[in-house]
């Protein structure tokens, strides 16, 4: 029997909203695989917790060291195209902001003026995360199948990229 790479569930994520001291702009990475910008974040390793697997993918994104702030974020998958997301806003310890062998290039974008190739929920996640001083606690509504046919009828190259990087990670 042939194993279908693309119906295996999602590892749960960490992501993590990072703000520069005067809390204006946020840290973005653009990411190797698929050249759209995004939160700094990633799968939750077995054996770790989401608080570990944020720092720790911080760490390899961009080369920084942080410490969690507080959890904004528990988004529940609605479908099989999104993961338990865990969002925390962080806050710089150390280190300088250097590509990685997974980012492109990582750069602060004034809250009002993120860069237009952004994973769409990315923009959600963070307006709902800086408003918001309670834990949200909700479905990941935004990534469906209808909105993932919007987003590969207008950016093909990028869906596909990302198809081929996870069918290659599995």
């Amino acid at each position: 029997m042939q194993n279908n790479h693309f119906c295996q569930p999602l590892l749960p994520a960490s992501i993590a909203i990072i703000l520069d001291e005067r809390e204006e702009s946020i840290l973005l990475t653009k990411r190797l695989d698929v050249p759209i910008w995004v939160l700094p974040g990633g799968g939750i390793e077995p054996g770790e917790t989401p608080e570990e697997a944020v720092i720790r993918e911080v760490e390899e994104e961009t080369g920084l060291i942080v410490t969690i702030v507080r959890k904004t974020a528990e988004y529940l998958p609605n479908n099989h195209l999104a993961a338990f997301t865990h969002v925390f806003i962080c806050q710089i310890l150390s280190g300088c902001i250097k590509n990685t062998n997974e980012t492109a290039e990582a750069k602060f974008f004034p809250k009002e003026h993120l860069p237009l190739a952004i994973f769409p929920p990315h923009v959600l996640w963070i307006q709902e995360s800086l408003a918001n001083s309670k834990l949200i606690k909700r479905k990941l509504t935004e990534i469906s199948y209808l909105n993932v046919l919007k987003y590969f009828l207008s950016h093909p190259r990028h869906v596909l990229s990302y198809l081929t990087t996870r069918k290659r990670k599995r």
